[in-house]
C-alpha cells in the first residue's frame, strides 16, 4: 500500500513538457504566494492575509494552507517535489477562488478597470495546467523523478 502511495505521488518520466508546465506554473504562482506570505510584490503579508481571509469567513485552517500551498507549493513546483500532491493543491485553491471571489466578475480579466473585480480566466488556466501536472507528473529534472529512479524503482525490483 505504502509502495502504491509513492508511485502515486512521485512517479514520472523523463518528460520535457511536464518540465515547462511546472516551472512556468510555479513561477507564475510565486509571486502570488510571496504577496500572501512575504508581503512581497504590494501583498499584504502572513498576518494581513490571515486577517483577511478569516475577517472573510475562512476557517483558519484553510487560510494557511493557502497561503502555504501558493508560496511553497510553487516553490515545490519548480524543482518538482511532490508535484502531483501541489498540482492538486492548486486546482482546489483556484477552484475556491473562481466560487468564493471571481465568479461574480465574469470569465475576462479587468483589463481596463472597468470591472468591480477580476474575472476567472486566470483561474482556469492554472487549473488546466495543473491538471496536466497531476496527469503526468513533474517530468524531466525534477525531484520526484529521481526519487522514483532511486527509491521507488529500487523497492518495485526487490519485490
Amino acid at each position: 500500500m505504502i509502495k502504491t502511495l509513492l508511485n502515486m505521488l512521485f512517479k514520472t518520466g523523463p518528460d520535457w513538457s511536464a518540465l515547462v508546465l511546472r516551472v512556468m506554473l510555479g513561477l507564475v504562482m510565486f509571486p502570488h504566494g510571496a504577496q500572501k506570505l512575504l508581503g512581497w510584490f504590494g501583498g499584504l503579508g502572513f498576518a494581513g492575509m490571515m486577517e483577511t481571509f478569516t475577517k472573510a469567513g475562512m476557517p483558519a485552517v484553510i487560510a494557511f494552507l493557502v497561503i502555504i500551498g501558493e508560496s511553497l507549493g510553487s516553490l515545490g513546483l519548480i524543482i518538482g517535489f511532490l508535484t502531483r500532491f501541489t498540482a492538486g493543491s492548486f486546482i482546489i485553491i483556484m477552484l475556491g477562488a473562481i466560487f468564493i471571489v471571481h465568479w461574480p466578475h465574469g470569465f475576462f480579466m479587468n483589463w481596463f478597470g472597468t470591472q468591480a473585480g477580476e474575472g476567472f480566466e486566470y483561474h482556469l488556466l492554472m487549473i488546466g495546467m495543473s491538471m496536466a501536472l497531476l496527469i503526468v507528473g513533474g517530468g524531466k529534472w525534477s525531484i520526484d523523478g529521481i526519487i522514483t529512479k532511486t527509491c521507488l524503482e529500487k523497492t518495485n525490483n526487490a519485490s
